[in-house]
């Protein structure tokens, strides 16, 4: 009997990530591209399908030299590459491809060969936010916990204890953008970009990218590689409003929710069968939002669990342990940084290591609570169990 079950053979991020001033974000896909497929021990000629977000999967596989079968353009901001997982698992188990590379690369800092910044005057966000002063993501994301603030009592030294937890993590990453360990005054002492985000709240400005390899179990057992798999064992996705000023309820997203509640489901799993934890951080409340969504905890108890240490190393929870957006890089689209840690975990190679890590969940957003992907990953152990 075949076992169409997807498993991803191949992770690489770029030899460089944070400011990279001579590369341009196509040839941060093509060298990603390029180091997954050799760590999963195949050729480029391998490849039959691409799935790519912010650029052409059709212009990335020109430049590799390969004429695809399947192609997958969704772009849905930083949590597109959970999705183009969740997609290529479906395409693979449909018998449509068999390998399936998902590129990133992003000149986000540096705008080597990137598209300029300019909102469509014709759409939702254009119309109906931008003209009431609406910038950027820092005027837009935190909408959404000025309210959770109020409604559960969230103190600005909660908040701050986001980028604390993470950077505890981060100082033991080599890669990471910042190391330094950080206190809670110290985030209250930063400048305050827009109330109550202070700058080290908001995700750096990076440089970056990153690649994965998708395939069947099938076909993993058969045409070994040199890294254990890494199984599939359930995903998701969800989309609530392209207007953050519209969400259902300004203190949970409906997109999170949603898109775990299939993942979970699918890998017929609960939250306390999670071993390690990738919540996408663009700013300091998405954890926080992230944990009680996805069922971790109660409503309301975010700030307290992360304030306690229970995420930080040594904590019962390890989440975001490559230092995340807030540390370790953000590069625009963060989604693929979270795969590529929740990869290194489950194989054992990650530079803070956590023991024993056999389920990982990665949990994506896209715009400013626009969509959410939900990856749920394991060891061959847990994909038996």
């Amino acid at each position: 009997m075949s076992d169409r079950r997807a498993v991803i053979v191949g992770a690489a991020e770029t030899e460089r990530i944070g400011v990279v001033p001579d590369v341009s974000a196509l040839e941060m896909h093509v060298e990603s591209a390029r180091l997954a497929v050799a760590d999963a021990g195949l050729r480029m000629g391998d490849v039959d399908g691409v799935a790519t977000a912010g650029i052409s999967p059709i212009a990335v596989a020109h430049y590799l030299g390969i004429a695809p079968t399947y192609v997958d353009a969704t772009t849905v901001g930083g949590c597109s590459f959970l999705v183009h997982v969740r997609h290529a698992a479906a395409a693979i188990a449909a018998g449509q491809c068999e390998v399936v590379l998902i590129t990133h690369g992003e000149s986000g800092r540096s705008r080597v060969g990137a598209p300029p910044r300019v909102m469509d005057p014709a759409s939702p966000m254009g119309q109906f936010e931008a003209p009431y002063g609406i910038s950027g993501p820092p005027t837009l994301f935190p909408i959404g916990v000025l309210r959770y603030m109020k409604e559960f009592g969230l103190t600005h030294e909660q908040l701050a204890s986001v980028p604390v937890a993470q950077r505890r993590w981060s100082v033991n990453v080599p890669r990471a953008m910042y190391r330094d360990l950080l206190t809670v005054d110290d985030v209250l002492a930063s400048p305050m970009i827009a109330y109550p985000m202070h700058l080290l709240e908001c995700c750096l400005v990076t440089d970056g990218g990153g690649a994965l390899v998708v395939t069947s179990a099938e076909r993993a057992k058969a045409v070994p590689g040199p890294k254990r798999p890494v199984y599939v064992l359930g995903a998701g996705e969800a989309a609530e409003t392209p207007l953050v000023s519209m969400m259902e309820d300004f203190t949970t997203s409906k997109a999170f929710r949603f898109s775990s509640r299939s993942a979970f489901a699918e890998a017929g799993l609960r939250p306390g069968d999670v071993d390690h934890l990738m919540i996408y951080d663009a700013f300091a409340h998405l954890p926080i939002f992230g944990l009680e969504d996805l069922g971790f905890v109660g409503r309301g108890e975010a700030g307290d669990f992360i304030a306690d240490g229970n995420t930080s190393p040594g904590g019962m929870l390890p989440m975001n342990t490559n230092g995340g957006g807030l540390s370790y890089t953000h590069t625009g689209m963060y989604g693929m940084f979270l795969i590529q840690e929740s990869v290194r975990q489950l194989r054992g190679e990650a530079a803070a290591q956590v023991p024993g890590v056999e389920v990982s969940l990665a949990q994506g957003v896209g715009g400013m609570f626009m969509a959410a992907g939900t990856l749920i990953l394991g060891t061959e152990a847990a994909a038996g169990r």
